[in-house]
């Protein structure tokens, strides 16, 4: 029987496409997916370093896995990630049983270090200062068969000062646009219907090579690649976004409607003191000409609360952007101090109890907008696209998932010929904050439905064959 391994995840799409690219590198080195439920011979931790959460889980985690570890020797514990590049040191003195710490860097190396792990019956950590080779160069396991990530850079060259992902990523690296477009070539040959285009810093794309164009220009060629449905981006910062980008996607029929621009803060003396180089006239403007555009377009954005030196009023002048901006939906974070940044060492801390009420605050508000902005939905039809991991059957329910065009997530009853994949038309009768509810019509069978359908039929016949019960990754 073979090894099986299983991937945990935190953090953001980054880490996600990451961790497709480690299972990729597994599979290749001849483990197998281990089947759910059971406890799986490799563990391996893809870790973020933003948020003091991240960091507990991790250490959670570990300690429960300890007892397992020491009843089974044979069993591997593998750290990667932004955290893993930040502490290398710290995990192994905290849990000095776990087999490999790789960093960012170095996610390629991981079987050779699983594999020096188990010989040499040591720890081996491997963190490397600077990228060897793009991510998108190695093997995935791409968690859907019709969706898929593609890295344009990586690193940043923001001074964020409540951040320390570019001290742990680098500077940005940028892709030849050449082998992205190559890359998203083939991913369509093989039924990938909708791309998301990755970067810490997306919009900045071509400051590697001198053409503050070259975003635009990226957008506007995955629209001529044939079979490909539906382009998305995450995450562009608002200093870089230019007209320009803003005309590729209103003249770009496969590029969605839909945009997520972090905000942070709505008070301009906080946006200093993050250091963020944009105020809140410049992110209202490319609102407002985001809609001039595409009038049909949703906007989501990112929001921190408790800052150091956060006041009623900057926070009151947050919560009144956001009835301004009328954000179909906001994911709202409490500030957590990160060792290492210049936010770190900054006066005027917000006590635990202040954060939390104003974070309770403005989700209610974000709350009650996002319902605002969703009830508008009522009467309309959208196309949806049958989501993988999202899209399964509710057997409670009795109903379907997936995405719109503008990215907001659809149930509809569960009474059509509709796979994973496949675009349904949905009307829509209800609305709540976070979702819409209604009522299929059309369907229709996109290559998505077709490659989900032969994946699936591939894996069961590989799980059977392995005596393993079916499992989704």
């Amino acid at each position: 029987m073979k090894r099986t391994y299983a991937v945990e995840t935190y953090g953001c799409q980054m880490n996600v496409h990451d961790s497709e690219r480690i299972a990729g590198l597994l599979d290749e080195a001849g483990y197998v997916p281990v089947a759910e439920g059971l406890q799986a011979d490799i563990v391996v931790f893809n870790t973020c370093a933003v948020r003091e959460n991240a960091d507990n889980k991790l250490y959670g985690n570990l300690s429960f896995l300890a007892p397992i570890k020491k009843a089974n020797p044979l069993m591997q514990i593998a750290v990667g990630g932004c955290l893993a590049q930040k502490d290398q040191e710290i995990i192994l003195k905290k849990a000095p049983y776990v087999d490999v710490v790789f960093g960012t860097h170095n996610v390629g190396s991981l079987p050779v270090l699983l594999e020096r792990a188990r010989i040499e019956e040591e720890s081996q950590i491997e963190i490397l200062e600077a990228l060897e080779h793009f991510p998108s160069t190695l093997p995935a396991r791409r968690l859907s068969a019709f969706s898929s990530w593609v890295s344009v850079s990586v690193g940043c060259n923001n001074t964020c000062t409540f951040c320390i992902v570019p001290t742990l990523r680098g500077i940005e690296k940028d892709r030849d646009a050449k082998d992205i477009l190559k890359e998203v070539r083939a991913l369509v040959n093989q039924g990938v219907i909708e791309i998301t285009l990755l970067g810490q810093n997306v919009n900045a794309y071509g400051v590697d090579f001198g053409d503050r164009t070259a975003f635009a220009q990226l957008l506007r060629d995955c629209g001529e690649i044939e079979g490909l449905e539906r382009v998305r981006f995450m995450s562009p910062h608002p200093r870089d976004f230019t007209d320009d980008v803003i005309e590729a996607m209103a003249q770009t029929p496969n590029v969605m409607p839909h945009l997520h621009m972090p905000l942070q803060s709505g008070s301009n003396s906080i946006l200093q003191s993050m250091r963020r180089s944009y105020r809140t006239d410049r992110y209202l403007g490319i609102l407002d000409r985001v809609r001039q555009a595409m009038p049909h377009a949703s906007i989501t954005t990112d929001i921190i609360v408790g800052f150091p030196g956060e006041t009623e009023a900057d926070f009151q002048a947050t919560m009144d952007l956001c009835t301004q901006a009328r954000f179909a939906a906001a994911y709202t974070y409490q500030y957590s101090k990160r060792p290492g940044t210049p936010a770190a060492a900054m006066p005027n801390q917000v006590s635990a109890e202040v954060v939390g009420e104003r974070y309770t605050r403005l989700h209610n508000h974000q709350q009650g907008i996002s319902l605002s902005v969703n009830e508008e939905s009522i009467g309309k039809n959208f196309k949806v696209l049958v989501g993988d991991y999202e899209g399964r059957r509710d057997e409670a329910q009795e109903r379907m998932t997936g995405r719109s065009e503008d990215f907001r997530l659809v149930h509809f009853s569960n009474n059509v010929a509709a796979r994973p994949g496949d675009e349904v038309e949905v009307a829509i009768s209800q609305a709540s904050a976070h979702y819409l509810i209604g009522t299929p019509g059309n369907v229709r069978a996109t290559r998505g439905g077709d490659a989900h359908a032969a994946r699936n039929a591939e894996r069961k016949k590989t799980e059977t064959s392995l005596g393993m019960p079916t499992f989704k990754l």
